[in-house]
């Protein structure tokens, strides 16, 4: 099988790529390379890149699947250069299923995101309840999953909306609750929450990938939107199982980000997903990665740091 995913490169995509070469798919990644490249040369891999609003630099000849990841991602940095976040997460999502249509590829995975719902208050936020998008990057989100949807009587569109995810990958991303907040507590022996009554799903970065390849099994069998989330904690709950492990100090202050809501994934787990990680695996795990010096605090880690330091490019 032929899979072509954008934004194989990135944090989901580096993990997810390498499973994938085990099982021995041929794999072709479209990344614009802006966070680096932590891949090993492999003879079923070919990284073409390219900026996905390049849409005649995307190869689709032969490709069974796509899988889409690449987007400007986390509110800070869509709102950094909303045109660009517009242009990358809506645009380009519309000119690659288009494409994909004229070159008969059969399936469409779409990684959105579950910060769509915005603020929610119900204890089961399903993917039936309505979307209060607040941020450019969540509004993106929302409206490219409506346009690949109208696209869902040409091919098989299935559209996941991911928790926040935790966990080690070798290109890392510590702007994510779980991560930031364990390596706070690493490095400075000192977390400090924003509100910290904000509830949030989770889902290990193993098991965000495995949810991708749950789906490759299905084929093509069913299509729609599904969550894929499993602990809703709050955010000051993560940082005391952090504790747990790493002494710190917690300070807990004011937060203009209202952002709060838990997902329900009895929808996923009705297609046969179980998870098999979770919170507590993830902050483990980056312990002992920054315990053998294979993770560092580094600004190429944070979304926002590069995406600032490299806009006069763009």
């Amino acid at each position: 099988m032929n899979i072509l995913i954008t934004g194989g490169c990135g944090y989901v995509g580096t993990n997810l790529t390498n499973s994938l070469l085990d099982q021995g798919y041929d794999i072709t990644i479209v990344d614009t390379l802006w966070f680096g490249n932590y891949l090993k040369p492999h003879k079923n891999l070919k990284i073409i890149q390219t900026d996905i609003r390049n849409i005649e630099n995307i190869p689709m000849k032969g490709v069974d699947v796509i899988i889409h990841l690449a987007n400007i991602a986390n509110d800070p940095s869509g709102d950094l250069n909303p045109k660009l976040t517009w242009e990358v997460n809506v645009l380009a999502s519309r000119l690659l299923i288009e494409k994909a249509i004229e070159n008969g590829v059969k399936q469409f995975i779409y990684a959105s995101s579950g910060s769509v719902y915005g603020v929610k208050q119900e204890e089961n936020v399903t993917e039936e309840l309505s979307l209060v998008p607040i941020s450019d990057y969540n509004k993106t989100k929302m409206i490219s999953e409506r346009v690949l949807l109208s696209y869902k009587e040409e091919i098989c569109v299935q559209i996941i909306r991911p928790a926040t995810v935790c966990g080690y990958s070798p290109r890392m991303r510590l702007d994510l609750s779980v991560n930031i907040l364990t390596m706070q507590a690493l490095t400075k022996k000192r977390i400090t929450v924003f509100g910290g009554s904000q509830t949030r799903p989770n889902i290990h970065i193993k098991d965000m990938v495995r949810v991708y390849e749950h789906f490759l099994t299905l084929g093509t069998k069913t299509q729609g939107i599904f969550n894929a989330g499993f602990e809703n904690i709050s955010i000051l709950d993560i940082a005391k199982r952090v504790t747990n492990h790493i002494p710190a100090e917690l300070i807990v202050t004011e937060s203009n980000d209202p952002r709060s809501y838990r997902q329900n994934s009895d929808k996923l787990r009705a297609t046969g997903f179980k998870p098999e990680y979770n919170v507590e695996n993830a902050i483990k795990d980056i312990i002992e990665k920054y315990n053998t010096n294979e993770l560092e605090d580094e600004d190429a880690y944070y979304n926002i740091k590069t995406m600032t330091r490299i806009q006069n490019l763009l």
